[in-house]
């Protein structure tokens, strides 16, 4: 018998470690961008490259590296979450098979123009490479009209997945897709799974969440896919999706509360299907805006959307003949089909329509659909001829109307709530046009990073504690000091306060005292309070005197800050009286400065008497940009006396159709004497200028100068009813397009 020959045990246990060390990927723990950049000059297949737990500040992270598809480099956290990335600081990275993961960015600013990079020059981009479970959060800079992107992604074949993209404060898209070579058309992107968190309203163009492609390469196809993505109150403009590129699919979203549309504004072949729109009867909530040539949107969901215009649940546009791509090509060969809209108050076909605009849709379908609503029973509003749109196997709730005259049938408004907690309609219905089942394609607590808490909100007012402050001097001054965010400050009914330095608001606090004497406060600098970035302000049964200010031009009893605010702020004056601001010719109650922007300034049931400026100066952005100062502005229940200059002056300017406001309220409220100052510019006791809602009802003007409109494009809305006017000149306007009832002079 032949023997068999022994191995030797050890070599060969030696042997089998040495063959499984060399699938172990190497990993280098870095500590600094100096042995980042070492490590990063020799990174190979394989090797991770892993960032150690702690603050990374003023940090420019660049990675060139070439990964293999089975075995890609990664840049990585030593935790997930733990890596903190402040500053001045970004990542840019380039090559093939780099997978980026676990960092957060919070904060700070880019240096640049983007803060995460799928590019490291115009040459270099990333291929077949991802970010994912990555944060970036307050990335902003200080300077809100200052335009930077958060995420660009170039090249070809990369993941963007399962990230958190929160609060960003300043102009530029949150993440954009770049179409700017042509190593990144037709790139087949995917981003998916991420939480877009709240974004608030920038007051300008240039808010858009996601855009894809630019108008530039609007006729080039992208074939980007973005599904499975959470919206959450992503206000920054009226375009949250920006389609801008052919042949991308946004499916399976959901958009919770956003005031604006998935907006299909430049490019063709979109395929927009089974995304979720809710709205919650939230103002300005949209669904999806459909412009360009063959265009699918069917099988989306949308509930209590408030949208008017360009903002509706349903929009079909019209085009311009022969557009060029930067405006608007006409809605030819598209279908908007199986989907449902339930207490959706607004559907716009033509949309948009002008002299420009004169193309209206052609050779398209609106087939299958089910409309239920009872909060509008007039939906649908034609702004051009709808015959090139085919309207067949639609439902119609009977209580409501369309100026449709075929295509709808009238069912009974049947909807309940299921079992997901979603309004939906009978189940019989949804079988007649196919839906299937009521149901989030994806959860908020299913996207994101995995480490990373979901923002909830701003701070309330009055949802601190209570602090009583004594009457005197500075007392107030130093209870702000101490104050932390949604405190009270409790003032001594009757009690005197004089403030000596300026009164500075970091967060939101509310002053006020309560119901009796007013207690009455006086400054003896230019300013009484300011509202500095972070700030908010509620001021409730107070007196504010000009007794002791100084004889300086341009005094102001509230004021935003000097420099540009990236927090959007809000202020509400209840039940307060002011007096005798007279001590110059100028002297106002609040002035809001350039780069400062509310989301909210009401001023309710005050008096306001002897006062050489203005109430509520509104008027410093003046670039003529589409740029405004206030979201929504509520003028209520007060009495205006010897006002020299206006109530309130509200300026936007310039043509651009991106955003919603200012939207103004003006009720209640009586004139006398006001805007007849010696010096004052305007003319007007009130002066509205590109407002794009307003509505002034139940007012009495008397020996008052006259209200003044300048009405710009945007299609506003401007209402006036049951005003009185007398002796006072009839209202001014630069055309004739406002409604106007009940309005008498004497």
């Amino acid at each position: 018998m032949a023997k068999v020959a022994k191995v030797p045990f050890f070599p060969f246990i030696l042997l089998l470690t040495l063959v499984s060390l060399s699938h172990v990927s190497h990993a280098a723990l870095v500590k600094n961008i100096e042995q980042f950049n070492k490590a990063a000059a020799s990174v190979k297949p394989g090797e991770k490259i892993v960032l150690a737990n702690g603050t990374w500040k003023d940090v420019e992270l660049i990675l060139k590296a070439k990964g293999l598809a089975d075995n890609p480099i990664e840049l990585k956290a030593q935790t997930p979450g733990k890596v903190i990335i402040t500053g001045k600081s970004n990542l840019a990275f380039s090559g093939e098979y780099i997978v980026v993961s676990g960092l957060v960015f919070k904060d700070g600013a880019t240096p640049t123009g983007e803060v995460i990079s799928f590019r490291t020059s115009n040459e270099d981009v990333a291929n077949h490479s991802r970010v994912t479970n990555t944060v970036i959060d307050n990335f902003s800079t200080d300077l809100r009209q200052m335009s930077d992107l958060w995420v660009a992604m170039y090249g070809k074949n990369n993941r963007f997945d399962h990230n958190s993209l929160v609060n960003k404060r300043n102009r530029g898209v949150t993440l954009a897709v770049r179409m700017n070579t042509e190593a990144s058309r037709k790139n087949h992107h995917v981003i998916e799974y991420n939480y877009f968190g709240p974004r608030q309203i920038l007051g300008a163009n240039g808010g858009e969440t996601l855009r894809i492609g630019t108008s530039h390469f609007s006729r080039e196809y992208s074939n980007t896919t973005a599904q499975y993505n959470y919206f959450d109150r992503t206000n920054g403009e009226h375009e949250i999706i920006s389609n801008k590129s052919s042949g991308n699919s946004l499916l399976k979203n959901v958009f919770f509360e956003t005031q604006g549309t998935l907006t299909m504004r430049h490019g063709h072949f979109t395929k927009v299907e089974g995304n979720y729109f809710l709205g919650n009867r939230k103002p300005n909530t949209g669904g999806i805006r459909i412009i360009n040539e063959s265009q699918s949107v069917s099988n989306n969901y949308m509930y209590g959307l408030t949208g008017q215009r360009l903002r509706g649940a349903l929009v079909i546009m019209n085009g311009v003949p022969n557009s060029p791509p930067n405006r608007y090509d006409p809605v030819i060969d598209s279908a908007m089909n199986n989907n449902i809209v339930i207490d959706s108050d607004h559907i716009e076909l033509g949309a948009g329509a002008d002299e420009e605009r004169s193309a209206p849709p052609t050779t398209s379908e609106f087939s299958g659909n089910i409309i239920l609503g009872k909060s509008n029973l007039e939906p649908f509003t034609l702004y051009d001829d709808m015959s090139g749109i085919n309207f067949t196997g639609n439902y119609l709730n009977e209580e409501a109307s369309t100026p449709i005259t075929s295509g709808f049938a009238s069912t009974p408004y049947s909807v309940t709530t299921n079992q997901y907690g979603l309004q939906s309609p009978d189940k019989a219905l949804l079988d007649q046009i196919g839906f299937g089942e009521v149901k989030l394609p994806v959860t908020k607590k299913e996207v994101g990073a995995d480490f990373y808490v979901k923002d909830e909100g701003k701070v309330a007012f009055q949802s601190g504690k209570h602090t009583k402050v004594k009457a005197g001097t500075d007392t107030l001054i130093n209870a702000l000091a101490a104050s932390q965010p949604g405190d009270v400050l409790m003032l001594e009914n009757g009690g005197e306060y004089l403030l000596t330095k300026f009164a500075e608001v970091h967060h939101p606090i509310t002053i006020m005292a309560q119901e009796g004497k007013k207690p009455i406060i006086r400054s003896q600098k230019p300013n009484f309070i300011n509202i500095e970035n972070g700030g908010g302000l509620e001021v409730e049964n107070l007196w504010f005197d000009g007794a002791e200010s100084p004889d300086y031009k341009g005094n102001t009893i509230i004021s935003t800050s000097g420099y540009s605010m990236n927090i959007n702020y809000n202020l509400s004056v209840r039940n307060v009286k002011v007096t005798d601001l007279d001590v110059n010719g100028y002297f106002y109650f609040f002035k809001a400065n350039a780069g400062t922007f509310a989301d909210s300034i009401e001023i309710l049931n005050s008096e306001f008497s002897n006062i050489t400026g203005a109430i509520l100066q509104l008027n410093r952005e003046v670039d003529d940009l589409g740029v405004y100062s206030v979201e929504n502005l509520v003028i209520s229940g007060n009495t205006f006396t010897d006002i020299k200059e206006e109530v309130a002056t509200v300026y936007r300017g310039g043509t651009d159709e991106s955003t919603f406001g200012p939207m103004v309220t003006v009720t209640n409220n009586t004139l006398s004497n006001v805007g007849k100052g010696s010096t004052h510019r305007s003319g007007a006791s009130m002066y509205f200028h590109g407002v794009q809602k307003l509505n002034i009802s139940h007012t009495t003007w008397d020996k008052s100068a006259p209200l003044e409109l300048f009405l710009t494009n945007g299609e506003p809305i401007t209402v006036i009813e049951d005003v009185e006017m007398k002796d006072t000149g009839k209202i001014r306007a630069n055309n004739t397009e406002f409604e106007a009832k009940n309005v008498t002079y004497d």
